[in-house]
């Protein structure tokens, strides 16, 4: 997929007045953060952005070009109107070439795993990780094939297959996707309910019977 890049300008006029106007011209309210701690005030097309960022995610690096200087970022958060969902105002965060940075990906599952065909149930318990790399190293998100897993099998973070220069800084431990056996835990279940019951019910029968010699 190539590099989504948005035409943006220097926004001179800040307030909830000025950022109304912008909107009336079909263009959003925006803020460009560096990593140094600034913040570039622009705006950008409304029309352009959405149709450029609808299958995006958080991890994506987008080009942001401010007047003819660009800028790599992600896409930090969109605040919507809540009538009309409408977006209102975005927020940038910048990134800088050659310099390291964390981020959450997301995973991706594909694939019918053989535990399922055979009667199990899949789970998928983990959405998303994080990890530290370059920015021309980060993923838009981990696609994971669970077509092998069996019936009591899973699949950890430690088993993702990631490139070369990425770092994994969620726990490796944690369940990515695993396929449980439902009818044999219906079926024990049903075992242990009726094993903590037997015993309950055996003095209650005794007590039926002396009550009827009575």
């Amino acid at each position: 997929m190539s590099q989504v890049i948005l035409a943006a300008r220097n926004r001179a006029n800040a307030g909830s007045g000025a950022a109304r106007q912008i909107r009336r011209q079909g263009r959003i309210p925006a803020v460009l953060y560096g990593r140094s701690g600034k913040a570039l005030s622009i705006d950008l097309d409304a029309l352009e952005f959405v149709n450029s960022v609808k299958h995006i995610s958080e991890s994506t690096i987008v080009k942001v070009d401010v007047d003819g200087k660009p800028y790599d970022a992600f896409v930090k958060d969109t605040q919507r109107n809540i009538l009309d969902g409408n977006i209102l105002h975005v927020d940038f965060y910048e990134v800088e070439s050659g310099v390291a940075l964390r981020a959450h990906v997301s995973i991706h599952i594909h694939g019918n795993p053989i535990g399922v065909r055979e009667g199990g149930i899949l789970e998928f318990p983990l959405h998303e990780i994080e990890v530290e790399c370059l920015p021309k190293d980060l993923p838009e998100r981990i696609d994971v094939d669970v077509s092998g897993l069996k019936v009591n099998q899973s699949l950890h973070v430690r088993d993702l297959q990631l490139a070369e220069g990425i770092r994994v800084i969620s726990g490796v431990d944690q369940v990515v996707a695993l396929v449980k056996f439902a009818k044999a835990e219906t079926a024990s279940a049903t075992a242990d309910e009726a094993a903590a019951a037997g015993p309950a019910a055996a003095p209650a029968a005794a007590e039926g019977e002396a009550k009827a010699k009575e």
